[in-house]
């Protein structure tokens, strides 16, 4: 009886970290897009998210950055169609697989990073001010242990 009391509990205390991650992201997406209104920047939080994948790796196809965004494949051809027109990335045709698009950063979207990731590093460094390095690699550990056994799944 004890051994299903603490299994409950352990599962009601994942079930209010995930919750917690969830509201951590919508803040987080909150305070991004009020900075995006007050400096006029032509973008939305989803495109950052997209810009964000690209900032780290450029000239990757689609599916991988729907992948890195949790995104289905068709809102990512929205996603990406608007930021072609905002001449912030572009599609290249993949020379091993020519039905492959790969996706690139033009300079105006390698520029655009200098103006938003101060944002980005803003909010995380007011969310993480008090708390300790160490405190912040173990969630991060603990996350991605819980993702692991998920996919796994």
């Amino acid at each position: 009886m004890k051994m299903q009391i603490k299994k409950s509990k352990k599962v009601e205390l994942a079930v209010e970290f995930g919750r917690s991650m969830s509201e951590l992201r919508n803040y987080v997406r909150q305070y991004i897009q009020v900075k995006i209104k007050e400096n006029g920047s032509n973008i939305t939080f989803e495109m950052l998210e997209v810009m964000g994948c690209l900032w780290k790796k450029d000239g990757v196809n689609q599916q991988e950055i729907a992948d890195l965004t949790l995104r289905d494949k068709s809102s990512m051809t929205y996603l990406l169609d608007n930021l072609v027109k905002r001449k912030l990335v572009r599609r290249l045709e993949d020379e091993n697989d020519r039905r492959n698009k790969l996706i690139y950063l033009t300079n105006e979207g390698t520029k655009l990073k200098e103006t938003l990731n101060p944002w980005v590093a803003e909010v995380y460094g007011m969310a993480s001010e008090e708390l300790a390095m160490e405190d912040l690699q173990n969630g991060l550990t603990l996350i991605n242990q819980m993702i692991v056994k998920l996919k796994k799944e």
